[in-house]
Parts: C-alpha cells; structure tokens; sequence
C-alpha cells in the first residue's frame, strides 16, 4: 500500500468519525426524537462543523502523526483541537442568537450547547479510538510475526519497580523475539507489594529472589535499578548467584532517553557496577569553553589514560587534536579511532619522546597548541624500583622538557596528570611525580601560562592495571596472586578520570594541585573476589587466591592528599585542591641537577637518595611494615576501611 493512499485512507475515516460524531451528537441530546427543525440545522451545519474540525486537527499537525505509535502527546493533541472547535462553535452560538432578529436565517446556526458539547466529547472518543485500534492491531500482527521467529522465551525476574524497571518491561512486552519474558517483578519498596507495574506482578522484594527463581522456574535476573549503588548490587548478585542465576543488569540512567532502553545492551553485572561509581558531571559550559575552537595537544596520547582523554576532548569541538607519543603502534590505533569516531576533527600525529627538547619544540612551534594535558610517564611501580633512571627520565626529565617548552611557545595552560602515588612517596615512581608536580608549581610562579597538576588513584582496566591481570589469571583457572590482604586502593573509571582531568584544567589558576575524589578505597582481596564471582567461579574453592607479598615500593593503603596540604573545595563536588608551601627555587634547580647526574648507569640508592633531597616525606615500603601473608587466603567479605595513621581523608560532598 503506497503512503498516499494510507494517508488518504486515513483522512477519510477521520471526516466520516466527525460526520457521525456530530450526527449523534444531535441524536444523544434529543434521545432520537430529532425535531424537524433540528434535522435541518443538522444538515445545514454538517460541512461546516466537520470542516472546522478538520481544520483544527491539520492545524496542529494531527493528521501527520503515525497512527501505529500513538500516544499521551498525540492524545492531548487531538483534545485540543476538539476544544478549539467546541470553542469556535460556541462563539458562533452566542453571535447568532444576539443577531437573529436582525437575521433571520441565522435560526440555522443556532447549534445547542448540549449538542456542542456531546459531539466534542464524541469526535475526540472517535477520533482517538481509531488511532488506538490500529496501533493495537497492528502490535498484535507484529508481535504474532516475531514469535514465528522467537527464540525460546528466557523466563527473567526484574529487580527494581522504578522508572527503569517499567522501561525494560515495555520494550520486552513490544519485542518478544528477544527471546525474554518478564515474568514478575522484585521491589523492596513496600507500597509496591503485590501491585502491577506494566502488566507484570510486583512478585515480593529482593529477599525473596531466591524462593521466587525456585516457585516461578526463572532463568535470569536482570537488575533494573538504574541508580542502584555497588553495596545493593553486591548483594543482589550474591543472592542471584546462590539461587544459581546469572545477574544481569541495564545501563545507567543517562542511556536510558525518552523512557526507552536499548535491550541490546542489557549486559552481565561488571566490576564497575559492584564499585558503585556515581557518574560524573561535567560542568559543560566550563569545559566547552575551555576546550571548543582551540588547539589542544595531548602527550603520551596512546596510553590508557592519553587515550581517553583524546577521546572526551575530541567531543567538546576542538579546533585541531595534536597527539605525542614515542609508541609507533599505540599512536596509530588512537589515531585511526578519532579519525573514524570524529571525521571532522583535525587530529594530528606526531611521533616523540618527551625527553627530545628540539623534537618537543618544533612540536610546539609548528602546531602553537593553546592547552597541553601532560599524561605521558612511566607509571608500573616494581618496573620502575628496577629501572629508576629510566624513572626519572621519563617522569621527572620529560615532564620538565615538555613543561618549559611550553611556556616557551605561549602555551595557556599546561595539565599535569599525576598520581596520588605522590602522597608520602615509597617508590621511585611515586617521588619522580612528586618531582613532577614540583616542577610545574616551580614554573607556574615565573611564567604566564597556566601551570596545574591533577592527582587521582589507580584506574579500572588501564594497562597494566590489577583488573586486567586478575581476569588473565582467572581465565588460566587461577591462582589469583594478591599481594597483601589488607592491601586497599583508590579506584576511577578511565572515563571518569579523564573527564575531571578535563574540568580540573579548565578551573585552574595556576599553581594548584588539584584532587579527585575517589569515594571509599576498596581492598584488593574483596575486588579479586568479587570478579571471581563475575566469572561464574567461587573464590576459594574453584579459583584459588594466593597472597605473594608486598613488591618494592608497595604501599598498604594509598593516600590522597599531605598533611601539609589544605584541601579545599572547589565549584565542582568530586575536585578538591591542595596548596603546599612553594619550594625554594635553588633548592629545585639543584635537586633537578642531581636526578639528572642518576639518569645513567646510578644505582637506586643514589637515584633515592636524590629523589629524597627534592621529597624529604619519602616513606619506606610497605614490605618494611608487613611481612608476606599465609598463601591462600581465609573467606572474608567485610571489607578493611582502616586508614593509615598518614592519611589524610578527602571529604566526599
């Protein structure tokens, strides 16, 4: 059927709704009896009416609407133009009374009120009816036509009654050849108990999952609570695992636009989820005005953290992307995404190490970026107690070159990513970005760019990150190696990371060090439990988790910021900052040239003992503090919230 005879079709039926609307109209207000008179007024008034109400209805775009995915808004649209004809008809009742002695064949369009009345009511009833039954026809033709084609019908328990959870019901009602039935939902708010929420039963709390998997023979669970922290996770997971369910869980409330929820994307509960990270917000008129329009280059662009960076920035409009990074094969793969993901973007590729101050400077002459996002450095810690030359070369030596070159060509701003490793240092790494950070404090007091630092924790699956490594040892049937059991860190998505980096530089003055919360630090042993678990093993039993020992440079418990530092807040929730007294600049000019004189073939005590000349609160290891513990570990699942006697705790607003 071609669209213009469907559309016709539908024109005509809409006329004949309105015809026979106002015909009963006339019969309703009359019980059937119609006066002479009144059948006259009927016919003489016929064309007028439907045509005014039919022009109201393409007046306000009715008739464009697609009959199948009628809804509220087409609804109320057809009210209104019902309204607006029952108006027009009413005004033109009261000018024909006022004027019939004058005219007399005005008699005609005296319309009663009653009869205005019922054929608004009437035509809106009609109007919208024949809009339903098709959609609901044709539904139930498309839904016959899927399950021709359905797989078999996965019985699922929908955990969480909210906007989202109604959200995943409708789009499984509509779409049965996903091969999933929604067969009740679980809710721990009580007013929701034995209720219907879209058809599907409110089947008891989440308590109860266990009895209902059993009672209702479910075969998966879906968490539909789009909010839900990682503590109401965890125990949702455990309590679908010890019915012997997989858990499965939707996107996050941003995905989820205009109700709908791509099902497609439903995916098994990460490790992520159970972290409970709340999503960042950006404030965007900050950031775009920063970034939109300007020339931005990011060094070390192929690492984990380099390359989401490139990422987020490449999305606020900037006028040209200039990446730095000395690994051919890493440069080209971020390279050839942006250039895919954003095609009108410039983005350019230039192959460097950071330590090269010529290479570095025709870097900087040639592309003039306004703002430079520092991420390149060498970050594994026991690699780095084993090569601290190269430690220093990279993070402090690097840091340096890029830092001055760009004060050099004009740079605006210059974003130091750095570590909270460089809290109370025990590694090399950890001091050489302390070293880093002061640097750039150095030079944000002589020159006019902008010079900041940005310090957070470890970030969930960088490279070389604890995830990564526990999913290959889990994937080759364990052990698990966990250094230490009372060992905690501080986590961050890559995403997130990168985004307050982003927002941290744009509120900068110069001069700051600036913090990201990190919420609660997590303790390694229940982190490598927990993704055990997400495998479908039992930790302890199937994967074995064996603790190794603390590695050089190792600490127990991350710290954030110094007990020297005044952490204050800033405009945005998640970024604090901390000021410590500025470094005497002969002091760091003197202790930049003994880290230079340890870049060769130095031993890493004196590349220590340098390093503590610059970072006098360089602590011993963890290894100095605890000895290795037993070889498997004892079940646990509270976690240690125990801070060090050093830490200093950002508050979390």
């Amino acid at each position: 059927m071609s669209r213009l005879v469907l559309r016709t079709g539908q024109h005509l039926l809409d006329v004949v709704v309105l015809v026979l609307a106002f015909a009963v109209a006339f019969l309703l207000r009359f019980d059937g009896m119609l006066p002479h008179q009144m059948v006259k007024r009927l016919l003489f008034l016929l064309p007028y009416v439907v045509g005014l109400q039919f022009a109201a209805l393409y007046l306000l775009g009715v008739p464009r609407y697609a009959w199948r995915f009628v809804g509220l808004r087409e609804v109320a649209t057809v009210a209104k133009a019902m309204v607006l004809g029952a108006a027009v008809f009413t005004v033109a009742r009261v000018v024909s009374g006022a004027l019939l002695h004058e005219l007399g064949w005005l008699q005609y369009a005296l319309l009663p009120y009653g009869v205005i009345v019922i054929d608004m009511v009437v035509a809106f009833l009609g109007i919208v009816g024949l809009r339903v039954t098709w959609r609901l026809w044709t539904e139930r033709r498309d839904r016959r036509r899927r399950m021709l084609r359905a797989p078999a019908q996965s019985r699922t328990l929908l955990v969480g009654a909210g906007s989202a959870g109604v959200a995943v019901a409708r789009e499984l009602a509509r779409h049965p050849d996903l091969g999933m039935i929604a067969v009740g939902f679980v809710d721990d708010d009580p007013q929701k108990r034995d209720g219907v929420v879209h058809g599907v039963p409110v089947l008891g709390t989440s308590a109860d999952i266990g009895s209902l998997v059993a009672a209702h023979a479910i075969d998966q669970v879906v968490i539909t609570i789009a909010s839900a922290s990682g503590a109401d996770i965890r125990r949702i997971v455990q309590l679908t695992e010890a019915a012997g369910l997989p858990a499965k869980i939707i996107p996050g409330m941003h995905e989820i636009l205009d109700g709908r929820v791509e099902l497609s994307r439903i995916r098994p509960v990460s490790i992520e989820d159970l972290l409970g990270r709340e999503a960042v917000e950006l404030d965007l008129d900050l950031v775009r005005g920063f970034i939109a329009g300007r020339r931005v280059m990011v060094t070390g662009a192929g690492g984990s953290i380099g390359s989401e960076l490139c990422r987020q920035l490449a999305r606020l409009g900037p006028s040209s992307l200039v990446l730095l990074e000395r690994g051919e094969p890493s440069l080209f793969t971020v390279q050839q995404e942006l250039r895919g993901s954003f095609p009108g973007l410039d983005v350019v590729s230039t192959l460097a190490c950071v330590c090269d101050r010529p290479r570095v400077d025709a870097i900087l002459a040639t592309y003039r970026p306004h703002v430079v996002f520092h991420a390149a450095a060498h970050k594994h810690v026991p690699l780095m107690e084993d090569n601290p030359g190269e430690a220093i070369k990279n993070n402090v030596i690097g840091t340096q070159q890029v830092a001055e070159a760009s004060a050099a060509h004009g740079v605006e701003t210059f974003v130091l990513v750095s570590t909270d490793k460089a809290v109370n240092p025990t590694s090399v790494m950890g001091a050489s970005k302390r070293v880093a950070e002061l640097v750039i404090q150095g030079l944000a007091r002589t020159s006019q760019t902008r010079f900041v630092g940005v310090r957070f924790g470890n970030v969930l699956g960088s490279a070389g990150s604890v995830i990564p490594i526990f999913q290959q040892q889990i994937r080759a049937g364990g052990p698990v190696t966990v250094t230490h059991r009372d060992m905690t860190r501080y986590f961050m998505t890559i995403p997130e990371a990168s985004q307050l980096v982003v927002q941290a530089g744009a509120m900068g003055r110069g001069g700051e060090i600036f913090v990201l919360d990190m919420g609660e630090p997590v303790r390694i042993v229940d982190l490598a439990r927990d993704l055990i678990r997400l495998s479908g093993f039992e930790p302890e039993t199937e994967i074995a988790i064996e603790f190794t020992g603390v590695r050089p440079g190792e600490k127990l418990f991350e710290e954030l910021g110094f007990d020297a530092e005044r952490m204050d807040k800033t405009r945005h929730a998640k970024i604090f900052v901390g000021r410590l007294a500025p470094v005497d600049p002969a002091a760091l000019a003197a202790g930049l040239e003994g880290l230079r004189a340890c870049v060769g073939a130095a031993s890493r005590d004196e590349v220590l003992t340098a390093l503590r000349a610059l970072v006098p609160e360089m602590q011993e290891d963890a290894r100095q503090l605890a000895a290795p513990a037993p070889e498997v570990s004892a079940p646990s699942r509270e976690p240690s919230r125990e801070p060090s006697p050093r830490m200093v705790r950002v508050p979390t607003v």
